[in-house]
């Protein structure tokens, strides 16, 4: 995603106090969460009206993807999602807290949405509550994608059973089917600056 800057003929020179905030989103992992939550917050102090964040990723862990929907949630401008390349696991969910009508994605982009997956060893208790946890946080997901793209709770969840709940890759066209995706292209952010000369 780019921007462009349309500046009045009327300014001589021009500095931005804070240039516009592009979220980019490869990685879900600790790091990556609080850099998120940092620049969403920035994003409120640059004027700018909407906040565009750019998913490529293969995905990650699953709490800091909800640190990242938190963030999303609590922001007082409306946030825009757009995928480049890939959204896949996490990146799936994380496109679907876009504002609806503002869920882009590159016509040769990919969308992947699977299970969420636990890594837990150890006791055999230690498993049973790592698995119930997972089982939890998947139907959690699941249903806030569903909700996100206006469709019954069960929508994406029935969908990944029937498929034996193998990895589930989309296009874009699929995406735009399932309402995930709105509009099938890359968005450019404009900034423009003007002069306002008014005789009151």
């Amino acid at each position: 995603m780019k921007w462009t800057t349309e500046i009045s003929g009327l300014l001589k020179d021009v500095e931005l106090r804070k240039n516009p905030v592009i979220v980019r989103v490869n990685k879900f992992d600790e790091k990556s969460a609080k850099e998120f939550q940092d620049q969403i917050a920035t994003a409120h102090n640059t004027g700018q009206n909407i906040i565009p964040v750019v998913i490529d990723s293969y995905g990650g862990q699953v709490y800091s993807l909800m640190a990242m929907i938190s963030a999303i949630r609590n922001a007082d401008i409306p946030v825009a999602t757009i995928v480049e390349g890939k959204a896949m696991s996490c990146g799936a969910i994380l496109f679907s807290f876009g504002e609806e009508g503002y869920r882009f994605m590159d016509s040769s982009a990919t969308v992947m949405i699977h299970d969420v997956s636990s890594m837990e060893r150890g006791k055999v208790e230690e498993i049973k509550a790592s698995a119930e946890e997972t089982d939890r946080l998947n139907k959690l997901v699941y249903e806030m994608m569903a909700s996100n793209c206006g469709k019954r709770k069960d929508h994406f969840l029935k969908i990944v059973h029937k498929k034996g709940h193998a990895d589930w890759y989309l296009d874009s066209e699929e995406a735009k089917k399932h309402n995930l995706a709105n509009q099938i292209r890359v968005p450019t952010l404009k900034i423009k600056i003007d002069v306002d000369i008014a005789f009151e």
